[in-house]
Order: structure tokens, then C-alpha cells, then sequence
């Protein structure tokens, strides 16, 4: 009976020992506007187009002690792309470019996450943009995490990645300098 007694407590602190050490789940705060979305693509090669989508939600779950189990999953409405410019922003909506009569939802679903010896970390996934999904490595830097002024709990990563317009069957192009597109993530999550 004592060994039953003892083994049972034994499971139950490894339990309870694992749970603790398990990652926590962070919804991103969009509802607070402390996540962004944003882009950049050179405009005929010769200044920059700034823009970011307005709508998308998601989720992470993140361990420090354990990055390899991070999970990941975001969701952008490609319709609210602003570029602070309505009729640009109509003509991305459009056929050519982002077809979001056809194309309504946006994804990016991590499938593993890396930090190398130099403290550089990679979030790894498939996107799919234009109704093609391609893997993608995005560059992650941890900004930090704490408690916030409302009595919830915060976690906050800012990330880079470079697309190219071409693998997600966007052909319509001004100049061959447009086709490359930078992403640049701000992520504020509130911990579950």
C-alpha cells in the first residue's frame, strides 16, 4: 500500500512538475491594437510603398525552456490591406494582385521553431497567400513578457520575413523590383 501511496505521488508530482514547465497560450491582442501586420514594396524601384492589414487574429503558445514546442497560427482578412491610398488599395484588392472576391482568408501556421547558437531565432511555417501555400522562415526577436496594469499577463515578439509575389501566383507586376515583399510582424499576445 505505501509503494502505491508513494508511486502515486510520484506521477502526481511529475504531473504537476510537467504542467508547470509546459508553454503557456498567448490570443495576440488585436482588440487592444498591440499587434501589427505591416509591409513594404519598392514602388517601380525608386521609393518605398508602406502598408499594413488591418484585420487578423491568432494565437502562440510559447515555453522558453522548450522553443521547439512553439505553436503558432495567424489569420489575415487580405481585403483589409491599407496603404493609405484608397485607390491603390481597391487595385491590390483586385484580380491581379490579391483577388480577395476569391481569395477571402490569409494563414500562417508555424511547423517548428529554431534557436541557433548565436541566440537567432526561426519561426518556420507555411503561409498561404492568393490561394498558394509555401514555407517560409521567419526572423524572431523576443521583446519581452510581463504582467500588464489590467491584472492579465504579456508576451511580445517583433519577427521579418521576405516573400516573393511570384510563388503565390501573383504575376501582375510593375518592374521585376516589386515582386520581392517585406513582412514585418509585431506580436503582443495575452497570456490565457
Amino acid at each position: 500500500m505505501k509503494k502505491l501511496l508513494a508511486a502515486s505521488l510520484l506521477v502526481a508530482a511529475s504531473i504537476g512538475f510537467n504542467s508547470c514547465a509546459m508553454g503557456a497560450d498567448y490570443v495576440i491582442d488585436t482588440k487592444g491594437a498591440h499587434a501589427s501586420i505591416q509591409f513594404r514594396v519598392k514602388h517601380l524601384g525608386y521609393s518605398w510603398l508602406v502598408g499594413r492589414f488591418n484585420r487578423f487574429d491568432g494565437q502562440f503558445s510559447y515555453d522558453a525552456e522548450a522553443p521547439g514546442n512553439t505553436t503558432i497560427e495567424v489569420n489575415i482578412d487580405p481585403a483589409s490591406i491599407d496603404s493609405n491610398h484608397a485607390e491603390r488599395d481597391k487595385h491590390l484588392r483586385g484580380e491581379k494582385f490579391l483577388h480577395v472576391r476569391k481569395y477571402r482568408v490569409s494563414k500562417f501556421i508555424g511547423t517548428g521553431f529554431d534557436v541557433l547558437p548565436d541566440g537567432t531565432m526561426i519561426l518556420n511555417g507555411d503561409f498561404t497567400l492568393h490561394g498558394h501555400t509555401k514555407p517560409i522562415q521567419i526572423q524572431v526577436s523576443e521583446i519581452g513578457e510581463g504582467k500588464d496594469p489590467w491584472g492579465g499577463y504579456r508576451h511580445g515578439f517583433t519577427g521579418f520575413t521576405t516573400i516573393n509575389t511570384i510563388d503565390y501566383g501573383m504575376k501582375s507586376v510593375l518592374r521585376p523590383e516589386s515582386r520581392q515583399i517585406e513582412l514585418f510582424l509585431n506580436i503582443e499576445g495575452v497570456r490565457q
